[in-house]
């Protein structure tokens, strides 16, 4: 047997800065002694964090492997937190010890939704691959695939008294399952688009359904008469002579009137005018909250029985007694009033969060306090508040997770030159963190950055932004020493002269500009500060979308938005080589620590491996699937075993290694 291949291998060792992923949804759960409503789960990246909304700390992490949380769903006591996954994979972890003994694996792509049953004994999933699978969770295994939906799956409900199913998905429908026969026995047809939400109320006598439009529809749910079987038809009257054909009655049902019959009951009008995001009741579904892509939450409230017929009586009263005036007649004829669906679903409140929402989930508490908990698109979870038996219920904002993280997406990284801190900058601030400890530095405001690294002896960093401007930053005093206008456009790329003298950038204005560092004093400071000073600019036909100095720092690799690499002499900024194949524009390359090849990465998704001395193309790899349809975004060389390998890294966050 011959001897194996060795490889380096990268493994994901902490995540940090997220307080809630965006895939996933949030939800209440109950810890061990905890009382309701303070503990709330969310995903953070392939791991769920469950937060003390009280404390604003993490309590429990929830490991998962290498793919991303996509759903997850406590179970009825509490115990028990199902988590779905981007691969199809499904696993039920223990909120005692955070162990997960169960896993279930059905689905070819993300899990898109996950229910338990009343009893908690069984769990549905749908997935976007449009199978919807039923678990047994005691038994651990499968018990039936549901086939129907031509999208993906959006929600899917357990009816509580019957063995009934209920599905919506993209495909724009909504589908019945007889999970005794396991068939869809009826398929709802009146939506125009994708169904996005779905809630039983009215102790599972109406639906209401949430589409692209501001409109929740509601539809009455008649079940079969008790004492009549499921399937079973309605009894043939024999006939006799004296029977007319006319007055003959029609036994031929369709099947599933033998079950329940749907018909529409009206319509509930949102503010929002995009699609509902999501749709969620408390456990007695004596509150409906819904919300779009904005900031509002609106937040209904389902009125029992008793109130509904109080007040459909004043109402009747009230008219009566209109007729009577209006006629000045003993007897007036007498007036109807109908019962509109107004009358038994009114609006409670509007509750308007600090940034978009995303995902949310109500818990109603004792002395009719509803608790709501959302998570944000800007990374943050607040927890609300409000008494339902208010006249004028108002929500008030109880918690707010902020802790660490950035409010945008993180546009750059950087290691300090010792490895001991990283840094990040998004569209608005920039942060230092200690890479041992996952706890942040130090952060800053700072305009919309692009590019950033760490000033040798790792004292203060520097910015490239979307302005143009070059910031510098001191970490000691967390301020900004100075900000330069470097280019006319958005400045893509920085890189640090191997001699540690200066730096060199690119940018949108097609120029590629040299500075150095410098010290100086100002008038009114006692210690010299660090600057930058303009000594040489090359000028491009091109927009210049990165830079990189070869680690002898001879050559200077600059890659263009006409997809090709052009490669200069770094002391007369003479042409040296062109570098062309790539079919669109190449975002990232790095040079080896010999200066003898360089690896571009392109957002055709192509790592292509250059020989510095010729220009020719040593290899070309695809080196990220299409599925992903995402860029090749970073390109690292590292060496180890005289053996050189290219990792180049792609948005979602999947790292490939290849041997050259």
């Amino acid at each position: 047997m011959g001897l194996t291949k060795q490889y380096l291998r990268y493994a994901a060792s902490a995540v940090f800065g997220v307080i809630g992923s965006q895939k996933a949804n949030i939800a209440f759960v109950t810890m061990r002694g905890g009382e309701r409503g303070r503990f709330v789960a969310v995903a953070a990246c392939e791991h769920v964090f469950i937060w003390d909304v009280r404390k604003a700390e993490k309590v429990l992490i929830l490991k998962g492997n290498k793919h991303e949380v996509t759903y997850l769903c406590p179970s009825p006591d509490g115990i028990y937190v199902a988590v779905g996954y981007e691969d199809g994979a499904v696993r039920i972890f223990s909120l005692l010890n955070g162990e997960s003994n169960v896993s279930f694996n059905g689905h070819k792509s993300a899990v898109t939704v996950i229910r338990y049953d009343s009893l908690g004994s069984r769990l549905v999933t749908g997935s976007r691959d449009t199978d919807v699978i039923v678990w047994d969770v005691i038994n651990e295994c499968g018990l039936y695939r549901l086939k129907g939906h031509k999208d993906a799956v959006t929600q899917a409900l357990f009816l509580k008294d019957k063995n009934l199913l209920v599905t919506s998905s993209k495909d724009s429908f909504v589908k019945w399952w007889d999970l005794d026969t396991q068939h869809c026995f009826k398929t709802m047809l009146g939506h125009r688009s994708e169904v996005w939400g779905m809630a039983l109320l009215n102790q599972e006598s109406r639906l209401i359904t949430g589409s692209a439009d501001s409109e929740l529809r509601a539809w009455d749910i008649n079940y079969l008469q008790e004492g009549r079987e499921a399937g079973e038809p309605k009894e043939k009257k024999g006939k006799s002579l004296l029977d007319d054909d006319e007055e003959e009655e029609v036994v031929d049902e369709s099947p599933e009137e033998r079950i329940l019959s749907c018909k529409k009951a009206g319509s509930l009008l949102r503010e929002a005018r995009d699609r509902v995001v999501s749709m969620t009741t408390d456990a007695k579904a004596k509150v409906l909250a819904c919300h779009g892509s904005d900031t509002v939450l609106e937040v209904f409230s389902v009125l029992p029985e008793d109130e509904v017929e109080r007040v459909m009586a004043k109402k009747l009263k009230r008219a009566k007694k209109k007729a009577r005036d209006a006629q000045h007649a003993e007897d007036a004829p007498e007036p109807v009033v109908e019962r509109k669906l107004a009358n038994e679903i009114v609006r409670l409140t509007n509750i308007k969060a600090s940034a978009n929402i995303r995902w949310v989930d109500c818990l109603m508490c004792a002395g009719g306090e509803l608790k709501v908990a959302m998570l944000l698109q800007n990374n943050t979870v607040e927890t609300y508040s409000l008494k339902t038996s208010d006249k004028n219920p108002t929500g008030i904002k109880t918690s707010r997770l902020t802790l660490g993280g950035h409010r945008t997406d993180a546009r750059t990284l950087a290691f300090s030159s010792d490895n001991i801190a990283v840094l990040s900058a998004s569209g608005d601030t920039v942060k230092v963190w200690n890479r041992s400890t996952l706890q942040v530095i130090r952060t800053m405001a700072c305009d919309y950055a692009l590019c950033s690294l760490f000033v040798p002896g790792d004292r203060q960093i520097i910015l490239g932004t979307k302005s143009g401007k070059i910031q510098i930053f001191d970490l000691a005093s967390g301020t900004l020493l100075e900000t330069v206008d470097a280019h006319n456009g958005a400045l893509w790329s920085l890189c640090l002269s191997p001699d540690q003298r200066g730096i060199v950038t690119g940018g949108a204005d097609k120029t590629v500009k040299f500075w150095e560092f410098e010290l100086i004093k100002d008038e009114d400071a006692a210690q010299k500060r660090l600057t930058v000073k303009h000594v040489r600019t090359l000028q491009l036909d091109e927009d210049v979308l990165c830079v990189k100095y070869s680690p002898d720092q001879r050559l200077l690799a600059v890659s263009l938005l006409d997809c090709t690499v052009k490669v200069f002499y770094t002391d007369t900024l003479k042409f040296f080589l062109s570098l062309y194949g790539h079919k669109l524009p190449v975002l990232c390359l790095d040079i080896s620590h010999d200066s003898a090849l360089i690896a571009t990465g392109s957002a055709d998704r192509n790592v292509k491996i250059w020989g510095l001395d010729f220009g020719d193309c040593h290899r070309s790899m695809f080196a990220h699937d299409d599925r992903y349809r995402k860029n090749t975004t970073y390109i690292i060389y590292t060496h180890s075993c005289k053996k050189k390998y290219v990792n180049p890294l792609e948005l979602p966050g999947f790292l490939h290694k290849f041997v050259v």
